[in-house]
Formats: structure tokens, sequence, C-alpha cells
């Protein structure tokens, strides 16, 4: 895919080697993508696996918090996050209609993987592709559940229409997965890393770097109709900044900001729902935990970073889509990249 930074447009901060959020050491990333037949049965959907201390059962816990911006859509597990600050085992993202499965899935994966038999509260997250994909036909199966967690590696992700993204869509271009990281040297040198499966926003309020490319490009529209939905947005933040789980929240709520900056208002019908988590985990001793943690006034610089890598892991989700013809021969046009091109240079926004 052609990178937005090697474009030219001048995103703020400093990304890990794969600009990505396995370069937060540990996480890794796992896709499977079902792209098959035509007309009343196109297949256009998959899902995405992040597995926050890989597949070893002894970095299955860490720190999280989770927000809901705008609560029109599902992330299963969060009630017990909420109580009691802990994510067990991985994220995986889907569509609407599959959330069931797979979830399901994840429980018997991790069974397989040694983890807790018992119980288990996985997080599944989904966004609507319903437009392009047939999703009434249930065609994500246990297996691509299995296949997208054990095939997750570290280094650079896949983007665009890959994973839960394939058949999802951004204020009337094609969207899909997204990943952008951040690297800091304070408060103490940490990664941030941030993982978006983007499928939000009307046209007319599209921004990239503060250039309203929406109000600039308005054709290319998909054929609609009033009945649709708006979409959503899932974003899923790692750092391995050592942390709360109060101070995961806080990152998590700065994730919408980044949102925000690409033109998003969380509209009525969007469900925008955001996890963070640490892969710093407490030392145990004689029954007790002991928690790192960084001071409340130290965690500008996480901020800052968690919503600049939001933003360009939106832009870098656009970017790396293309053009997609799906259910009832719907057609989604990726984004027109040298038309944006033009309008970042006319509105001074290009290196």
């Amino acid at each position: 895919m052609p990178n937005p930074r090697d474009l030219g447009l001048p995103f703020r901060g400093h990304p890990g080697p794969h600009n990505a959020i396995t370069d937060v050491p540990g996480v890794e990333v796992g896709h499977v993508t079902l792209i098959s037949g035509e007309g009343a049965a196109a297949v256009r959907t998959g899902v995405s696996a992040i597995l926050p201390g890989g597949r070893d059962p002894r970095r299955s816990q860490v720190p999280a918090g989770w927000f809901s911006l705008n609560g029109n859509g599902e992330m299963t597990g969060t009630a017990w996050i909420e109580e009691s600050g802990w994510l067990t085992g991985p994220v995986l993202l889907t569509n609407t209609n599959s959330v069931g499965v797979v979830r399901d899935a994840v429980v018997a994966w991790g069974q397989r993987q040694g983890w807790d038999a018992l119980w288990s509260l996985p997080v599944v997250a989904e966004t609507y592709d319903g437009f392009l994909n047939d999703i009434g036909g249930f065609h994500v199966t246990a297996e691509h559940a299995f296949e997208a967690l054990d095939t997750a590696t570290g280094g650079p992700v896949l983007q665009g229409n890959v994973g839960g993204g394939t058949g999802m869509i951004v204020s009337g271009f094609k969207g899909g997965i997204g990943t952008a990281s951040r690297v800091l040297d304070v408060p103490v040198p940490c990664t941030v890393g941030v993982l978006v499966q983007a499928n939000f926003g009307a046209r007319e309020d599209l921004m990239l770097l503060g250039v309203p490319i929406g109000l600039d490009v308005p054709d290319h529209l998909p054929q609609r109709g009033p009945a649709e939905r708006d979409g959503s947005i899932i974003i899923v933040v790692g750092t391995d900044a050592p942390l709360l789980p109060h101070q995961l929240k806080r990152l998590a709520r700065r994730a919408g900001l980044g949102l925000a900056r690409t033109g998003s208002v969380a509209h009525n019908g969007s469900g925008d729902l955001f996890l963070a988590f640490s892969t710093v985990v407490p030392r145990v001793e004689a029954g007790i935990e002991h928690w790192s943690a960084l001071p409340q006034a130290s965690l500008d610089p996480l901020f800052r970073a968690t919503v600049e890598a939001t933003e360009e892991a939106i832009v870098n989700a656009l970017f790396a889509a293309q053009t997609m013809t799906g259910l009832h021969g719907r057609t989604v046009h990726a984004l027109p990249q040298d038309r944006t091109l033009d309008l970042m240079r006319k509105y001074g926004r290009l290196k």
C-alpha cells in the first residue's frame, strides 16, 4: 500500500519500526479475509485478532480499560473489564452478525492453548458490513477465528480490505483495518500502538489533517438507501507503559479525540467503542500484587500519542483500502489518492 507518510502527509510524532500496534513488544495481529461470490451471494467479510501477549498463557491477562463514545455497537466482555480492570485473552474484530460464533470460538481456542478452561469472558467487537457483505449468510465460522488467532504474528500488519475490515466503509469511501504507533522517551521509554476497524462517518464530515476532503470530493458516493446504518469504529490501544486500569480507561477515552480529528461526530447510529491495555502486569509476591504505574501528571505524552496514532491509523486504513464491489453489485470506491494529495497541497498540508 502507499504509505501516507511517504507521500508527504505531515503526521506529528515518531512511529515505531512498523508504525503498527505490533510495535508494542509482544503484541501480535492476525487476519482471515473472506472474499467470494457475487450478487446476492457476495461474501466480503472476515476476522481480525489482536493478542496482547501472544499465545503464551502466562501472558494472557493484562491490565485494561474501555470506553464507549457512542454505544450502538457491541464489544463483549467489557462488564468484567470495567469491574476488574483486567483483559483476559485476545481481542477479536468481525462483523455484527458474527460476534456470537467468534466469541464461542475464542473460548474453545483458549482451552486448546491451556488457558483457563472453566471460565472465560472474551472480548469480541463488531462493525456492520451489510452494504457489501451477505451479512445474513453467517459466513464467518469458528475455524476462521481459529485461523486468525493461530496465524497472528508481530511485525508489519496488513491494512485496508482485510480481516474484520474487509467490507467496511468510511465516509462513503472504502475503509477497513488501519494501524499506527508512537515511540516515546518520556515519561519513560515506551510505545503506544493503535489498531482500528473503521466503518464510520458521513462524506461531508471527512477531514484529513485538517483538510475538508469530504466537502471537496463529493462524488464517488455509494448508492445507499436512507435506512442504511451510519457505521461504527472499534479502536484498540496497546502500550508497554506501566499503567493502572483507570489510567488505561483515560487512554481509551483519548482515542475519541483522534477519531474527531477525522471529522466524526459519533452519529446516533454509530458504535464507537474503545479498549486500551498495557502489557506491563503487576508482580505477585506472597499473595500480594505489586503494581508499578506512571503518576497521573506524567500521562500527557501518552494521551497525545494515542490521539495522534488513532488519527493516523484511520488515515492509513483509507489509503490502504481498495475499491470493492460486493452485495447486489454495490460498489464502494477507494479514496482517490491523487485528488486527495492535490487538496493537501492546496491547503498547504504536504511536506
